[in-house]
């Protein structure tokens, strides 16, 4: 067996995720290991905890990093609020609201599925309509910006509903956070979980999640033990509070929280809202030069996220061979379509650190070179 050290090419990343990372979050990972207890790294910890309530915009208490990627944030959030026999509304358009009715079942809770076109947003007169059928529902589930799709859905009206009915909402900002305006207290959203790799342009597995208070009492007054022990909040509440002494509960990957902090920070210095326009002209401009090449945009536009544009494919051109072509001969990653868009559809990310000029221009002049051919 003859096996080297790995070392990948450097690669321009605008698919649907991971995304470009700075270099300064790169060598964070790098600075000495310290343990996962000791005071040092539980005052960063505390420090994440504040920049995560900046990046949500909230003041839950309860907000924190899930030490595993973006779909155990959803588990997190749906194993410890759903019991079983509660009536949760799912909203599915989109692979990712798929997902969430998976962990719905899972969890032994009833689900009422309001089902909307891929390619379009959650329908706000639908939900309304299920909540009016299901009175006794607990929980509104949606994705706030659907990663399949390219699609925005309206997070502020879907919260201001549930709220109207009695329900606690559990919202998935996978793509959303620090990519576009998203306000956890101002729109009353009760369970929220993200991805470290998105618009936070931060290393894989690692998750933000955040719940209200209302959330973290609806966990308290849980019947039955939450299904998983690693993701029990009652038991993780430990480790993420207290004043300098937390309790034992897993060992954190230290060096993925130094990125995650040093991310933070990036989006903090930079400030929420020059992110979110940032992310809108870079969008912009990748759609002008698209435009120029013949490209368009299958989303609406009033429902489009900059940060993940499906591009319909041109007729008689091979999807699977232009991206990897794109990879052999430029190191350019785009993504995919998925589902009723596979084959027929790109999807190109212009998240965090990879929504800037340098990339737009290499994508649209590898594009050119590629497809004209």
């Amino acid at each position: 067996m003859n096996i080297e050290s790995f070392t990948p090419p450097r690669r321009t990343l605008m698919g649907p995720g991971p995304s470009d990372i700075s270099p300064a979050v790169l060598q964070a990972q790098s600075r000495p290991i310290v343990g996962h207890l000791d005071p040092l790294f539980i005052k960063m910890m505390d420090e994440i905890k504040l920049l995560l309530q900046y990046a949500f915009q909230t003041e839950n208490p309860h907000t924190f990093a899930v030490s595993a990627p973006g779909s155990a944030g959803m588990e997190t959030c749906f194993v410890n609020l759903v019991e079983p026999g509660d009536k949760v509304v799912v909203c599915i358009n989109g692979v990712f609201g798929q997902r969430m009715l998976e962990n719905v079942e899972r969890c032994g809770g009833e689900a009422v599925v309001v089902e909307d076109e891929w390619g379009q947003a959650v329908s706000v007169d639908k939900v309304a309509a299920a909540l009016e059928q299901h009175s006794d529902a607990k929980f509104v589930a949606f994705v706030h910006a659907e990663t399949s799709t390219g699609v925005a859905s309206d997070a502020q009206a879907l919260c201001a509903l549930a709220k109207r009915h009695g329900c606690l909402t559990i919202v998935d900002s996978v793509t959303s956070l620090g990519g576009i305006p998203l306000k956890v207290d101002e729109w009353g959203i009760d369970a929220i979980y993200s991805g470290s790799q998105k618009c936070l342009s931060c290393v894989p597995g690692i998750s933000p999640v955040s719940f209200s208070p209302a959330a973290v009492e609806k966990l308290k007054a849980r019947k039955s033990k939450v299904q998983s022990w690693f993701l029990d909040q009652t038991l993780v509440m430990g480790y993420w509070s207290g004043e300098q002494k937390r309790s034992y509960h897993h060992t954190a990957p230290v060096t993925a929280l130094y990125a995650l902090h040093e991310s933070l920070l990036q989006l903090y210095k930079e400030g929420l809202e020059n992110a979110w326009a940032r992310h809108a002209a870079m969008h912009q401009e990748l759609k002008a030069g698209l435009d120029k090449l013949g490209l368009t945009l299958t989303v609406d536009e009033a429902i489009r996220l900059p940060q993940l544009n499906l591009i319909a494919i041109p007729e008689g051109l091979d999807d699977a061979a232009v991206r990897k072509q794109l990879l052999e001969d430029y190191n350019l990653e785009i993504g995919a379509g998925l589902g009723k868009f596979a084959g027929k559809a790109w999807r190109i990310g212009l998240m965090g650190y990879a929504a800037r000029k340098e990339n737009i221009a290499l994508c649209l002049a590898a594009l050119a070179k590629v497809i004209q051919q």
